[in-house]
């Protein structure tokens, strides 16, 4: 996944969850911020930060924050880019040979994020971005998530009527060993994680390769799911 307009810059302030203030070249640009998490231990002010340019002159802002440069790790803080980036992953046969990955499909309900088919096997995925880092460690979610527990019990629910069903987080940095849930954070999420596990939902997490340009899935870490923060 590639950005085509990036400029190098130095975080301000968020007045909202939407919306940075970023100096560029002497002059404070309001970006919008496609993270709505709290992302507290990316956005400190003097931080050195990417923006993309908007190709759509109709926008009331102007740029997008890409991506933070944290102590040398750059994390890329795009919600938009972890979808992409597993369609772009498993389109390139990393999970194996597929006759279609659709996008946003339904089952009952529900809707997930991408539906893969080989054959008559239908398998269900909800991705999830990851941009917490702590001590090595990759932690979701940053903020409680009552959708993200929904989502759990949908995947579970698909697996219960025979279908494969995967949860997949994308860690949007390379650096932490594992990934495990935020049960400091969120308990009910962890919780509904292990038990997914048990139900027979996989669970998949990836790292990436990050640049300010660019970001690209770069392999699997381990799951560390009992952890706590």
């Amino acid at each position: 996944m590639i950005y085509h307009h990036i400029r190098e810059g130095r975080f301000v302030s968020r007045p909202n969850r939407f919306i940075a203030h970023v100096e560029v070249d002497g002059q404070i640009e309001v970006c919008h911020v496609k993270n709505t998490g709290r992302c507290r231990e990316l956005l400190i002010p003097g931080t050195t930060v990417w923006i993309d340019e908007s190709e759509n002159p109709n926008r009331k802002t102007k740029y997008d924050l890409i991506a933070v440069d944290r102590g040398g790790m750059l994390v890329n803080m795009d919600s938009q880019a972890p979808n992409r980036l597993f369609a772009e992953w498993a389109g390139e046969g990393h999970l194996g040979s597929f006759d279609e990955i659709r996008s946003e499909c339904r089952f009952g309900d529900s809707r997930f994020d991408f539906r893969l088919r080989q054959g008559e096997k239908l398998t269900y995925v909800e991705v999830k971005g990851c941009t917490l880092e702590i001590d090595g460690g990759a932690f979701f979610p940053d903020a409680p998530t009552e959708r993200g527990v929904k989502h759990i019990r949908e995947l579970m629910a698909a697996r219960a009527a025979g279908h494969g069903a995967m949860l997949v987080v994308v860690i949007q940095m390379k650096g932490p060993q594992y990934f495990s849930p935020n049960r400091a954070t969120h308990p009910a999420f962890a919780d509904a994680l292990l038990e997914a596990q048990a139900a027979g939902v996989e669970i998949l997490a990836l790292d990436c390769r990050v640049a300010p340009d660019e970001v690209h899935i770069d392999g699997p870490v381990s799951l560390r799911l009992q952890d706590l923060t």
